[in-house]
């Protein structure tokens, strides 16, 4: 694999880690937000699903976005007999959204991107470093 080889690919992780972070953020964003009606569903969590998949031409391994799909723990379960979608019992179902979890992800995701980011910057290095040296 050549170094716009490295390149391609590390974009291709930069692009899977940004899909993550803006379903991460997402997430965060509708951390409170229950439903509008009494005993409806709040946002559910979303999480992102990665798959491999064989470049056919290099014969490589790629890692790219599956899919996006709800989480499908259960939801918090919270006592505020006012809300408007307060059950019977006075409960209001909450996102299954944990900020802490959230935040992890996040900074797991943010690392990654920045990892591919590093293997760009490294190989505009070594393309320029062999110009220069041809050069001579």
């Amino acid at each position: 694999m050549d170094l716009l080889d490295s390149m391609a690919e590390a974009a291709k992780g930069m692009k899977a880690q940004g899909v993550r972070m803006r379903v991460i953020s997402e997430n965060m964003a509708n951390a409170e937000t229950t439903a509008s009606e009494k005993g409806g569903n709040p946002y559910q969590r979303k999480v992102v699903t990665f798959k491999n998949v064989l470049d056919k031409t290099d014969k490589q391994e790629e890692v790219e976005v599956d899919k996006v799909m709800s989480d499908k723990s259960d939801f918090i379960m919270k006592y505020d007999p006012s809300h408007p979608a307060a059950d019977a019992n006075g409960y209001v179902k909450m996102p299954n959204v944990n900020p802490l979890i959230e935040m992890m992800d996040m900074r797991e995701a943010q690392r990654s991107y920045e990892a591919n980011l590093g293997v760009i910057d490294i190989s505009k290095v070594m393309i320029t470093e062999t110009l220069d040296q041809l050069s001579r």
